[in-house]
């Protein structure tokens, strides 16, 4: 399997599977002499941990990361930083029922078609499981960019949004949906017990903010900073749809309303709204870098489905073991940590380019 790589300059390439020993990553080209050490990396991989509530996976992986290389005397040398974490709660047993027959929603049918073969435990490569590598790997990155603060939440769920009026940020670590919203988070509690007792799943948009990103990272073409991040998300596990800024709404609006006016500031042109969502022609405008996610609710559900077996015969499934009734939960701190990676590979970019 080729493209198990991400970013330019500020580059990780992750491996292994759900069920396998363990799950790594290689990061390349951090830049030498910043203290790392696994206290700085931890925290972000508690955020995604499972089994911390009954909203998401039982599995139970304590995620304790391991850095195995690239750190010498508690600051990174420069060197590729090699990171592990071992896998200790998988049951491939919960899989065994369909290792012939194809989960509708799933890449068991398009893994098997290109490679002749599939790891059924869990989905192999394909399992969120890997995601955990993208956040310990973001954790190196935000170290790069140290005067960057990046926030991400869920916005909806189940079609149920937020009320922006009512954000508090400070309620976001206060429940378990990662949510702004008190009384939202009270509705999606009732809403998602629900769909978890009826084996079956929701979808939900994840909203993430950088800001303290200055003007300038990006480029006009084939690195446009815009496009980085919708690649980025686009590759999280359940990613559906991606949004900058005011993103679909954009297209109803008038141009007059759309266009983020301009005034004179003290350290230059300030900006009086950011439809844009602080990305222009490609590039940062020094506003705050806002992006959507959409994800689809989790295919791995408890209501049969009709599929087909590998010989092509029609079937029925129920998939079995522990999963997320909600996958976005889980995927705020995956949305943080490649916002996080872009950034970083951005910033070195631009030095190179600009000094």
């Amino acid at each position: 399997m080729s493209f198990n790589s991400f970013g330019r300059l500020f580059r990780f390439t992750s491996w292994g599977e759900s069920h396998g020993p363990a799950i790594g990553a290689v990061v390349d080209g951090c830049p030498p002499g910043i203290a790392l050490s696994e206290a700085d990396i931890q925290p972000w991989l508690d955020k995604r941990r499972p089994g911390q509530s009954k909203f998401t996976t039982q599995r139970r992986e304590p995620d304790e990361v391991r850095i195995l290389s690239g750190v010498f005397d508690g600051k990174t040398t420069g060197t590729p930083i090699g990171l592990m974490i071992e896998n200790v709660d998988q049951r491939s047993k919960d899989y065994s029922d369909i290792a012939g027959s194809y989960r509708p929603g799933h890449a068991d049918y398009t893994y098997d078609v290109k490679y002749g073969f599939r790891d059924y435990r869990g989905g192999g490569r394909s399992s969120a499981r890997e995601t955990a590598m993208r956040v310990a790997a973001g954790a190196v990155a935000r170290l790069v960019i140290p005067d960057v603060t990046i926030k991400a939440y869920l916005v909806e769920l189940g079609g149920d949004p937020i009320a922006r009026a009512a954000m508090d940020l400070e309620a976001i670590d206060q429940n378990p949906f990662f949510c702004p919203d008190p009384r939202a988070a009270e509705r999606w509690a009732a809403k998602l017990d629900e769909v978890r007792k009826e084996g079956s799943s929701l979808g939900a948009v994840v909203e993430c903010v950088a800001e303290g990103v200055p003007a300038g990272w990006g480029a006009p073409l084939y690195a446009k900073l815009d496009a980085e991040l919708a690649s980025a998300m686009m590759s999280i596990n359940a990613a559906k749809g991606v949004e900058i800024g005011d993103g679909f709404e954009a297209a109803r609006l008038r141009g007059e309303q759309n266009a983020d006016a301009m005034e004179p500031g003290e350290d230059g042109p300030t900006f009086r709204s950011n439809h844009a969502g602080g990305v222009l022609g490609g590039i940062s405008s020094g506003q705050p870098v806002v992006v959507r996610v959409a994800f689809k609710p989790t295919s791995s559900i408890l209501t049969p489905v009709p599929t087909v077996d590998r010989d092509g015969a029609a079937s029925e499934i129920v998939t079995k073991g522990r999963h997320d009734p909600c996958v976005a939960i889980r995927g705020v701190p995956v949305v943080e940590a490649m916002m996080a990676l872009v950034l970083a590979d951005q910033k070195l970019l631009h030095r190179a380019q600009c000094g």
